[in-house]
């Protein structure tokens, strides 16, 4: 069975928004960084190169591929800023369309920047996939 490439690291967050090249990318990726962490109340962590995770569940698919993942997410990429929750939760549409400015893809959200987008609608977002996620994968 393939492994997982993206895997918890014990690389500096930190470090890896300071070394965000765009000004605003990394200002917003700070700003998010901040709000993540009062919302989930978790400490961020590297997940691979370029993703920020806050928590991990450990999920196991019918098809035996199993792993571990963060609760939720974001990496401030070059062409957008991607924030990673939960692909299925209570409310999602309906919140999706309060969000903001965004394009949305399974369990991925595309801003280009944190001021597109009610931050309190977000942190709503997370609150729920987060829950969903531990209703889903119970520890």
């Amino acid at each position: 069975m393939a492994k997982n490439k993206t895997t918890a690291t014990q690389s500096s967050v930190f470090d890896f928004l300071q070394g965000v090249a765009d000004e605003k990318k990394r200002e917003d990726g700070f700003r998010l960084l901040e709000l993540m962490q009062e919302q989930t109340g978790l400490e961020p962590k590297m997940w691979g190169p370029s993703i920020i995770g806050f928590g991990t569940y450990h999920y196991r698919y019918e098809s035996g591929h199993e792993g571990d993942a963060p609760l939720v997410g974001f990496s401030p990429r070059a062409s957008a800023i991607s924030l990673y929750l939960a692909p299925h939760f209570e409310g999602k549409e309906a919140l999706l369309a309060r969000l903001g400015k965004h394009k949305a893809a399974v369990a991925c959200i595309y801003i280009k920047k944190l001021g597109d987008i009610d931050t309190a609608v977000f942190a709503e977002m997370i609150d729920r996939s987060i829950a969903y996620t531990k209703k889903l994968y119970p520890e």
